[in-house]
């Protein structure tokens, strides 16, 4: 998914413009010709496909094929780890969704996303999923349950209904549409009752 041809093409007019003793300029999207590197190569004395004969350091024997040497412009990115390193136990959450907020910069979480999701799935990591999906995201009053029974030392109650869901339910009902929670028995279950300590 990173492949750059453009970096291939420079290679080899670099070593050809290096060669000739001459400086290359050319512009995004018209550069040079395919053509015209082949040109600039075979007047330096190189062959057309830029391509070399490289040989080992130890044995001194050459590669079985000839590999493509060249010069390119790079320079250094100016990213520093400890420009970047981020760390959250507690922190602030939107006030719309109750998910902690993203970005160093906001103190945020560290986004899982559905990618990461899966390979949860895949691994049948059922119960780490279900903290993060819940207690660690936007589960309010089970975030407050856990902490409750931590410093109690109980045992940690069942996530209750993501506020994420209940903007969602609150989005259909301003659509005007009527949404139902029903249990395995086909009966009605309301909010409220999710939120009760029944469990």
């Amino acid at each position: 998914s990173r492949m750059n041809i453009g970096q291939i093409l420079e290679l080899h007019l670099g070593v050809a413009a290096k060669k000739l003793g001459i400086k290359v300029m050319t512009p995004v999207f018209d550069g040079a010709s395919d053509d015209e590197i082949i040109d600039a190569l075979k007047e330096a004395g190189l062959d057309e496909d830029g391509k070399t004969v490289l040989y080992d350091g130890q044995t001194g024997e050459a590669f079985d094929n000839r590999i493509s040497v060249g010069v390119m412009h790079y320079m250094k990115l100016a990213h520093m780890v400890d420009d970047k390193i981020h760390a959250r136990s507690i922190g602030p959450y939107s006030l719309v969704t109750q998910q902690p907020l993203g970005g160093k910069a906001q103190f945020g979480g560290q986004r899982f996303g559905e990618m990461e999701v899966w390979a949860l799935e895949a691994y049948g990591a059922a119960y780490t999923l279900q903290e993060i999906m819940t207690y660690k995201s936007d589960d309010v009053r089970g975030r407050n349950k856990v902490f409750e029974s931590i410093v109690k030392g109980q045992a940690i109650p069942k996530p209750g209904v993501p506020e994420s869901f209940r903007v969602l339910v609150k989005e259909l009902q301003a659509l005007g549409l009527d949404t139902k929670v029903l249990n395995g028995k086909g009966q009605e279950v309301r909010m409220a009752q999710m939120d009760e300590d029944d469990n």
